[in-house]
C-alpha cells in the first residue's frame, strides 16, 4: 500500500508540475516575421511553396545564427534579399514552374500564433515576404527572429517530453 501511495503522489506531482511548467508565455520581444505566399491554391503550387520554404530556411539558418537584435536581423535580411529571390527562383525552376519569386521587407499584419508554449500576439510586424508568382494562394508564415521557424519546420513536428518525476515512477515500478 505504501508503494501505491508513493506512486500516486508522484504521478499527481508530475501532472501538476507539467501543467504549471508548460503554461503559455506571450512573446513580447521584437521580432522579424517570415511570410511565403503561394501562386495559387493548386496542389502543386502549395507543394512548391513548402519546397521554397525549406530551401530558404536552410539557407538562412547559419546566416542568422549569430545575429542579435531586430534591426540587425532586418538589415541582414534586406542584404540577403537578392539571394533569396535567386534561391526561390531556382527551386521553382527545378520543379518545373515558370513563374518567378519576389521578396520584400515591410510591415504586415499577422494573426496570433502559438509556437510550442510561446504565443505571438496578432498585429503588424516587420516581415520578409516571398511571393511566388501571383502570390494569391494560401500562405505559410513563422518568426525568423527570434528563430521560432526552426521549431516547427524540422522533423515530423512531434516532440518527446521527459519528466524526472515520471522517470522515477517508471524506475520504481520496474524495481
Amino acid at each position: 500500500m505504501k508503494k501505491l501511495t508513493i506512486i500516486i503522489l508522484l504521478a499527481f506531482s508530475a501532472f501538476w508540475i507539467a501543467g504549471t511548467g508548460c503554461a503559455n508565455t506571450t512573446v513580447t520581444e521584437p521580432m522579424l516575421r517570415f511570410h511565403i505566399r503561394a501562386n495559387s491554391n493548386d496542389r502543386q503550387d502549395q507543394a512548391v511553396k513548402l519546397l521554397v520554404r525549406d530551401a530558404v530556411l536552410e539557407y538562412l539558418e547559419p546566416r542568422l545564427k549569430s545575429v542579435t537584435g531586430l534591426d540587425n536581423a532586418t538589415r541582414e535580411l534586406r542584404r540577403l534579399s537578392p539571394s533569396l529571390v535567386s534561391l526561390a527562383d531556382r527551386t521553382l525552376n527545378e520543379n518545373g514552374f515558370s513563374y518567378r519569386a519576389s521578396v520584400t521587407v515591410g510591415q504586415e499584419f499577422f494573426p496570433a500564433r502559438k509556437y510550442g508554449n510561446r504565443v505571438v500576439q496578432s498585429g503588424y510586424y516587420t516581415a520578409v515576404i516571398i511571393s511566388l508568382g501571383s502570390g494569391e494562394g494560401d500562405n505559410w508564415w513563422c518568426v525568423l527572429y527570434p528563430p521560432l521557424c526552426y521549431l516547427e519546420a524540422r522533423g515530423n513536428g512531434s516532440f518527446r517530453y521527459r519528466s524526472k518525476i515520471l522517470d522515477l515512477i517508471e524506475r520504481h515500478i520496474r524495481s
